[in-house]
């Protein structure tokens, strides 16, 4: 039997309830008490062709029980069968069909009224019986059960169809941790499975209860629980009271790409032209230290001088908070980041990845800045890698082979046709910083405040778009902003022509020494 058809079914046993009580919410409970008690019985019908009489005769026996819990001082209550009543040849043989539905329907109760219906309607429980068995007040028992048959008469009037079309959604980790992929596994991995996505997407702008989540992700009840339960062990979610929980991470969608798209550059446009002064004479000068330059231009650099120069200024000179990060269930400290977005609406930030090594001469940091444009991504060195490097760096060899083979394969160290090999990152020491930031100090130092303005009024406009419970995570992100918005500058410089595109297929990486 096709959907349309069963809607037109139940409509005709709710329009019998209607005639035999004497309000809506007395006919939504004879309705309800009538299918419920159908699904009961359905398994004794041997003969499908008296389907029609059998519900009628269930029909009549119900109601004689409804009238008497209302009370003898009730009207009293008609319980023939209309002689008028149309029956439609093919219900009998939709019967399983509509037993299947109101089963899904059951299943996607919570469990405190999906026990008491299997209890009462299946097991032929009287209330009394189930208050004993579950230790509830009877009063509790009879009051879910109403509930219950409300909730699953709902069900039926509101086909959700968020169910049809599941989320995808791709979850990492921000934060510090030490993981392997193999022993120490990300902890995304726990959640990353396709219920526990919407799960956590169908509960990110507002707490959501298991029956909520049931009908918009299609699953039974008991496996929302389950996961819900996962997800709380794995701090992924809260519980925010009368049985909701709610995301407990932040998940970029479409809507901070518009915000962004909306905002940014008008928040810049004061100071556009003067950054873009500063950076032009911070590149300048920064070329005139002797570091290690990976044989790349002024143009290719320039990107590589700039944040630099703004992550430096932020660390010194930004008053936008940045919150510890909580220790969580694996012992490190970190926070989920999910994402949804189409990539129709950008959403401006520069991603920075960190690693260091503990070299033998003193050791190397290898970060990483992303989503700058015209330029690579490239992920981060691991710690054998940076030792590599290291050697080649300071001995122009290393006894480290199958580390060096790696390397090169990932692109990070070349072998030349002559057999030598060439780090392909830049690299800084110690003294070879300290003379970069005396540059930044002077030249971007001075003009940093007025920058920094027009960060912070576009980011109290950007937090007003993360739940409230948030606001760590909020206020981390907006943090990073400060950096951020210099993607914003670069951009607008390389279209008008102002600075010049990186070369093709360049990253912004470097290597810094550290000790």
């Amino acid at each position: 039997m096709r959907s349309d058809r069963i809607k037109d079914y139940i409509e005709k046993v709710y329009g019998y309830a209607v005639r035999h009580t004497y309000s809506r919410e007395e006919a939504d409970e004879l309705s309800q008490e009538i299918l419920l008690t159908a699904i009961r019985e359905l398994p004794k019908l041997r003969d499908d062709g008296r389907f029609e009489p059998w519900l009628w005769g269930i029909a009549k026996n119900v109601t004689r029980s409804f009238s008497r819990t209302m009370g003898k001082n009730r009207a009293t209550y008609s319980y023939d069968i209309p002689e008028d009543l149309t029956y439609e040849q093919n219900d009998a043989d939709g019967s399983e069909d509509i037993y299947d539905l109101l089963r899904t329907k059951i299943a996607m109760l919570s469990k405190i009224y999906r026990d008491i219906i299997i209890l009462y309607y299946y097991d032929g429980l009287s209330t009394k019986a189930i208050s004993e068995k579950l230790c509830v007040p009877e009063g509790t028992v009879t009051w879910r059960l109403s509930e219950a048959r409300k909730k699953i008469k709902k069900g039926f009037d509101h086909m959700n169809e968020t169910a049809l079309r599941p989320v995808r959604m791709s979850i990492n980790i921000y934060g510090n941790g030490d993981y392997d992929g193999i022993r120490k596994p990300y902890p995304t991995v726990y959640i990353d499975d396709a219920l526990s996505q919407n799960i956590l997407f169908y509960s990110y702008e507002q707490p959501r209860t298991t029956e909520e989540l049931s009908e918009l992700c299609g699953v039974p009840a008991y496996y929302i629980e389950d996961s819900i339960q996962n997800l709380l062990s794995r701090e992924a979610v809260i519980e925010t009271g009368k049985g909701k929980v709610q995301t407990d991470f932040v998940i970029w969608s479409d809507k901070y790409g518009i915000y962004c798209e909306e905002n940014a550059k008008k928040s810049l446009a004061p100071v556009m032209d003067n950054i873009l002064s500063v950076l032009e004479n911070i590149s300048e000068q920064a070329m005139q230290i002797d570091f290690y330059k990976a044989e790349k231009n002024e143009a290719d650099l320039f990107c590589l001088f700039a944040v630099l120069a703004f992550s430096y200024a932020r660390e010194k000179y930004c008053t936008l908070p940045y919150p510890r990060f909580k220790k969580r269930f694996d012992g490190n400290e970190w926070s989920y980041l999910g994402n949804t977005e189409t990539g129709k609406h950008k959403r401006i930030g520069i991603y920075i990845q960190k690693s260091a090594n503990l070299g033998s001469r003193g050791g190397y940091s290898h970060t990483v800045f992303n989503g700058i444009s015209g330029i690579a991504f490239r992920a981060m060195m691991y710690d054998y890698y940076i030792n590599v490097c290291e050697d080649l760096l300071h001995d122009g060899k290393t006894e480290d082979i199958e580390s060096l083979a790696n390397a090169i394969k990932d692109g990070y160290i070349l072998k030349r046709e002559d057999g030598s090999l060439f780090v392909t990152t830049p690299a800084f020491d110690i003294e070879q910083m300290k003379r970069f930031h005396s540059i930044v100090e002077a030249c971007l130092i001075p003009h940093i405040q007025e920058y920094a303005d027009c960060v912070y009024r576009f980011v109290d406009g950007y937090k007003k778009l993360f739940p409230e419970h948030l606001r760590d995570d909020a206020d981390r992100l907006c943090q990073n902003m400060f950096l951020g918005m210099l993607s914003v500058v670069i951009d607008c410089a390389q279209k008008s022509g102002r600075i010049k595109m990186p070369s093709k297929d360049q990253y912004c990486d470097v290597l810094q020494q550290f000790r």
